[in-house]
């Protein structure tokens, strides 16, 4: 199994962001105690392509994007923001790339879900999970691929950029009061009420893992292990614990590894005070699948 990080590619942003961009390379330091890690690879203009729309690429990389979209985005843009959003992408495919030849892939950032084919939005430039299907469906390498995405926050944009498309099946289990406010509807979609706990959640999450399994079979599946439905995440509104949030990624690595669905892992979302909170979410998510890749294939 193979581990990318973008760390290394810096984030400008001004002091007091709520982006907690110091999150990845405090990650990265953790999980390389663990395991070996590679530098992303950049997705290029072609492959982002696949999924949005090529003025878009080209206005993000040369700087003229509009200021109603970046202002959607909500970061300020740099050629630094180009840079790292293409390396998030190329994470993903590489490490999707790992999954079919290992059984699993990591990619240490990821998970940018709110990002439709047109623009970006909510912290997220560039799909890095919709462009790597999309790439290893050209190569033939995939038919089909689930999006299984426990960020607190639906994933509109996966599921706005597939909609129509029964070669993808996106589940999205999220706060029903929470960002987006307008909503692009998925395969099947979980709304969960403000304060919801560990027991409610993890049932949820049961009935919506059978769901999928008993109506697709991927070729590949894309983790987005969320930190944010952590009770002490500042735009969560959930409230799992530490624990609760380790018994969700059991239950989706056992399903994975029960039905010998090539799995990639993806951080997604988290803005826990204080910040080591949500790396501590996302480095127990890491280290379960290293466990499980280590005990399994």
């Amino acid at each position: 199994m193979l581990i990318y990080r973008s760390d290394q590619f810096t984030l400008p942003l001004p002091p007091g962001h709520r982006f907690p961009g110091e999150k990845y390379a405090m990650l990265a330091e953790a999980v390389a105690a663990l395991a070996p890690l590679h530098t992303a690879p950049a997705a290029d203009a072609d492959e982002l392509a696949l999924v949005h729309d090529r003025d878009y690429v080209a206005a993000m990389f040369s700087g003229n994007v509009d200021t109603a979209i970046m202002r959607d985005i909500g970061l300020p843009w740099s050629a630094a923001l180009a840079e790292r959003s293409a390396r998030s992408c190329g994470a993903t495919v590489a490490a999707a790339r790992s999954a079919l030849l290992y059984g699993h892939g990591i990619s240490l950032a990821g998970g940018t879900h709110h990002a439709t084919a047109q623009q970006g939005s909510g912290f997220c430039v560039f799909n890095d999970v919709a462009v790597a299907i999309r790439v290893l469906q050209r190569e033939g390498q995939i038919r089909r691929a689930a999006v299984i995405d426990l960020d607190v926050h639906q994933g509109n944009g996966t599921a706005a950029i597939f909609a129509g498309d029964n070669s993808v099946f996106t589940l999205s289990l999220h706060g029903a009061r929470n960002f987006p406010f307008r909503r692009s509807a998925g395969s099947l979609d979980v709304d969960l009420a403000d304060g919801c706990g560990d027991q409610d959640y993890l049932a949820a999450l049961d009935g919506a893992l059978a769901t999928l399994a008993a109506r697709f079979v991927p070729d590949i599946v894309f983790y987005l292990a969320g930190a944010d439905p952590y009770h002490g995440d500042r735009l969560g509104r959930l409230a799992l614990s530490m624990a609760g949030l380790a018994e969700r990624d059991q239950r989706v690595l056992a399903l994975c590894e029960a039905r010998q669905w090539p799995l990639v892992l993806l951080m997604a979302g988290g803005y826990a005070v204080p910040i080591s909170d949500t790396v501590a979410i996302h480095l127990a998510s890491v280290r379960a699948l290293l466990d499980s890749a280590r005990g399994g294939r």
